[in-house]
């Protein structure tokens, strides 16, 4: 079931953002249900470097930078960029598993809706490329982020074994 269409038309801005989130967040595990880690690991579009488990990765690390670094002010170091590359987050997979990556990511999403639920959507952290963000921008940007990855781990579930997205 969608639960973004659950929602009754008397749901204030919190319950939408949230609901529409965490109904991205379990995209991201439906994309990639059933997949071995071998399956999970593949770069399956030859002029991509992706994989779904790099993208899995990359979302922990998206979670973990604007909840607890932006708003919480509290950021406990990078979860996988240990240099300059951008892309080594995404490129690093060769001996992650699912289990381990997913764990993972689910530990970064539950610190995220803890700092979320105890701060009103106004509340402001730490300045992010110069500006400040308020805890709403960062929803808004989180569901964005999310809805362009899935439609990447579309393309890759489908070079993979054929399934489309929902």
């Amino acid at each position: 079931m969608d639960e973004r269409f659950a929602l009754p038309p008397t749901a204030d801005e919190r319950a939408l953002l949230t609901t529409f989130l965490d109904y991205q967040r379990h995209a991201l595990e439906r994309k990639c249900a059933g997949l071995t880690d071998e399956q999970l690991r593949l770069r399956p579009v030859p002029s991509s470097h992706l994989s779904l488990l790099g993208l899995v990765r990359h979302l922990a690390t998206v979670e973990r930078w604007y909840f607890q670094a932006v708003i919480a002010d509290a950021f406990p170091g990078d979860l996988f960029d240990r240099t300059d590359d951008w892309d080594e987050t995404f490129d690093d997979v060769d001996r992650a598993t699912g289990e381990e990556t997913f764990a993972l990511w689910r530990a970064e999403v539950e610190v995220s809706r803890r700092i979320a639920a105890d701060r009103p959507l106004a509340a402001v952290g730490r300045p992010f490329a110069g500006r400040h963000r308020p805890l709403r921008w960062v929803f808004h940007h989180l569901i964005d982020e999310y809805a362009r990855h899935l439609g990447h781990a579309d393309i890759l579930r489908e070079a993979i074994d054929g399934q489309t997205g929902e």
